[in-house]
């Protein structure tokens, strides 16, 4: 899709400073090329202007708007404030929550240049993404997020009288401990919306409050009453294992947790998987965004809504968050998902208009097809990061960034560089980088595989290693420990080799007595 010729207009704006009136000027001109020219659909925004302080404290909430209180928020926003205040660290332009209404969180001492290209990045490049990505779609509800935030808020705040500040903070403590390993991967989960668990949640507090008789532990369970049939399969069937969802199986199956603190992990692992979607698609999630907001500033520019000195100002901000640091520099600490998702939707811009050969031997269904904006919308639509990247990366890009792959064998005194910028090495790089975005490698598969409900009680759980990678082991105990407190009776865990079954290593049982390390 070709931009309309570019008819001048008077500039927006000419200073920094700014009001209600112009935020709600320059978003009328980014939407309209954000509709017309780029297709984008995005859900309704609603822009609130916070300042420093506030935007710390949605830092270290996670970035919600609505949170229940835990002290890891409060000592994370000691944190940043420290660092902020000295100067050793900046803040983000905005924050942006993937709802309906979308909210962004823009800064008041933003200059309406930077207001200007994190309206455009954030309501509209981030909120199209949203709203179309399949991931999300399928994943998270934005329609009842904030409105589960709030009850959520609620609840926990009523424990807390109820129950105590500690007791509390117990079990979160433990739930947010288990929260990368309290979400549910494959297949996509029947789940209902938030609203309608959020009202499920509330009618079974009023239940179990009106009928809750004393009288009904001592009725004999299923255990008691099963007879027949092979007894560890009755127990894995009954049970539903094995399990990947931790919180889950726990919120359902430990025997010692009160209907409070099971509702409490069900807030927790429902927070997890809202954000799930959102660590399979950083590259895709900021490159949409940063593309968006490029190309909106820059026709902005074109048509004289924005002037020289705005435009040179949005390029130096530009340029420092596209900045991709050399491996060898000190400043690097891994690829740039804003540049590295940037630099691919730019080059499908430009294989589409002004291919190569190579172009064309590599991507021949892009290549001089003109359409890049409908490659861009197929792209942000059907894709995630490792599939993005895996579909989409070129030579061009790979030699652009200079990548190549090393081959690091624990058995071997040397490293090897055995990918370079040749036909080969492009495919290997390729697929080198797409693997590192691959959640099934990034988190460990660790899933409950049995426990005796009718003995000892003891958690048995299983983590099938990926590429020879174990767990950490002062990490592993310290999860086991709040994994057992919340079983309530010891938990095992078995490091596997997922081809052959084999056990790699055996950690002790852990009880819920261990001692915090």
């Amino acid at each position: 899709m070709a931009p309309n010729a570019a008819v001048q207009q008077q500039p927006l704006f000419t200073g920094s400073d700014w009001d209600y009136r112009d935020i709600m000027r320059v978003y009328d001109a980014i939407e309209r090329i954000a509709k017309e020219e780029l297709g984008l659909d995005p859900y309704p925004n609603q822009i609130e202007v916070i300042d420093s302080e506030q935007m710390l404290d949605a830092y270290a909430s996670m970035g919600m708007p609505l949170f229940y209180r835990h002290w890891s928020f409060g000592k994370q926003f000691a944190r940043d404030e420290m660092l902020y205040r000295k100067g050793y660290t900046g803040l983000a332009y905005e924050i942006v929550i993937n709802s309906r209404p979308c909210i962004s969180y823009i800064m008041e001492e933003n200059t309406l240049t930077m207001q200007t290209l994190v309206v455009a990045h954030a309501a509209f490049g981030h909120n199209h993404f949203f709203k179309n990505n399949r991931l999300f779609r399928e994943w998270t509800d934005a329609d009842g997020i904030l409105d589960y935030l709030d009850f959520a808020k609620g609840y926990i705040a009523e424990c807390e009288e109820r129950y105590g500040v500690q007791a509390v903070e117990r079990v979160l403590d433990a739930a947010h401990a288990l929260m990368s390993q309290g979400v549910h991967r494959y297949p996509k989960p029947q789940t209902r919306s938030l609203r309608e668990e959020r009202d499920r949640e509330i009618e079974r507090i009023r239940y179990e409050e009106q009928t809750y008789n004393d009288l009904w532990r001592t009725v004999p369970g299923e255990a008691e009453a099963a007879a027949e049939g092979n007894p560890v399969e009755r127990r894995m069937q009954r049970l539903g294992l094995p399990e990947e969802n931790l919180l889950y199986f726990l919120e359902k199956r430990a025997p010692r947790l009160e209907h409070w603190q099971r509702e409490v992990l069900r807030i927790v692992r429902n927070v997890a998987q809202y954000f799930y979607p959102q660590k399979q698609t950083k590259v895709m999630n900021e490159g949409c965004a940063t593309a968006v907001h490029y190309y909106i500033m820059s026709r902005l520019h074109e048509t004289g809504q924005l002037t020289e000195g705005a435009f040179l100002e949005f390029l130096h901000n530009h340029t420092s968050v596209i900045f991709q640091p050399a491996f060898d520099d000190p400043r690097f600490s891994g690829i740039n998902p804003y540049a590295l998702g940037f630099a691919i939707l730019q080059d499908i811009q430009r294989m589409a208009t002004a291919p190569t050969e190579e172009d064309r031997r590599w991507f021949p269904d892009i290549a001089g097809c003109g359409d890049w904006v409908g490659v861009w919308q197929e792209a942000w639509r059907e894709y995630r990061d490792e599939s993005f990247i895996l579909q989409f990366l070129s030579p061009k890009v790979i030699r652009d960034f200079r990548l190549f792959r090393v081959h690091d064998d624990a058995q071997a005194p040397e490293l090897v560089v055995d990918a370079i910028h040749d036909d080969p090495g492009y495919r290997e790089v390729r697929r080198s980088l797409a693997r590192r975005h691959d959640i099934a490698r990034q988190e460990p598969d660790i899933q409950v595989v049995d426990v005796d409900l009718d003995g000892d009680r003891t958690l048995v759980l299983e983590h099938r290693v990926v590429d020879g990678i174990t767990l950490e082991k002062g990490d592993a105990l310290a999860v086991l420990r709040n994994l057992a407190d919340l079983w309530g009776y010891d938990v095992k865990l078995y490091e596997v080799a997922p081809e052959t079954g084999r056990v790699m290593n055996e950690y002790p049982a852990v009880s819920p007595e261990a001692p915090v390390a």
